[in-house]
């Protein structure tokens, strides 16, 4: 565990030196929302009923943008070697991946979420759900964005195959977390589309550090 702790302090302070690729994603988020007013017209009730839909989906997008250097830069200086013979079995370093993604790119988003979710109109009885939807929601985009970039390590035009990789594993995230926050906003429960979303982070959590070790393993050698 102090490996792992100390490995994740590691990735926290690269992201702090390279702090520019967090902004950029808050910044790509908060702008792509903005960009749908203009697009679909100013109508509160527009807004309104689109607003889960296009927090969702910027959120899901702006995820996508600092995957490039999760592994590459390790990969190209030859760090990854490294961890990879640090003690941690491949997985566990993978798992540390994904948790300083969300805590660099996943935490800033939340934190734009709810001003972006106001600005659209969104019923406010389905802020707090629609911020409870994108704890786990978020956690599942790391976790798949990390398994993306470890498939991708070393490929050719990798960059352009790791979204094609991630969009369609994120697909029922967006469909549950959307649901629950348009079920809140009518007046119903967002109960069953929350506890999807925990079942999918379940499933997530266990498998994906796992099949993106074994992808670290395959890209060093």
């Amino acid at each position: 565990m102090t490996v792992f702790w100390a490995l994740l302090l590691r990735e926290l302070r690269l992201s702090v030196r390279h702090g520019a690729d967090t902004l950029a994603a808050v910044l790509f988020f908060v702008l792509a929302g903005a960009l749908f007013p203009l697009a679909i017209g100013p109508a509160p009730e527009t807004l309104s009923r689109m607003a889960p839909g296009i927090v969702w989906v910027c959120a899901l997008l702006a995820a996508l943008l600092p995957l490039d250097r999760l592994f590459g830069a390790d990969f190209d200086d030859g760090s990854l070697d490294q961890l990879l013979l640090s003690g941690l079995p491949a997985g566990a370093v993978a798992a540390v991946k994904a948790l300083a993604h969300w805590l660099a790119t996943g935490v800033p988003l939340l934190l734009a979420a709810g001003p972006l979710a106001v600005m659209l109109q969104l019923h406010p009885a389905a802020v707090p759900v629609l911020l409870a939807g994108l704890v786990p929601g978020t956690l599942v985009l790391s976790l798949f964005g990390t398994l993306g970039a470890a498939v991708v390590l070393g490929a050719r035009r990798g960059g352009v195959l790791l979204p094609l990789l991630v969009l369609p594993l994120a697909m029922p995230v967006l469909i549950f977390g959307a649901a629950a926050t348009e079920a809140a906003a009518a007046g119903g429960t967002p109960r069953p589309h929350l506890l999807l979303l925990a079942a999918v982070l379940a499933g997530a959590l266990p498998l994906c550090p796992l099949a993106a070790g074994a992808a670290l393993r395959e890209a060093a050698e």
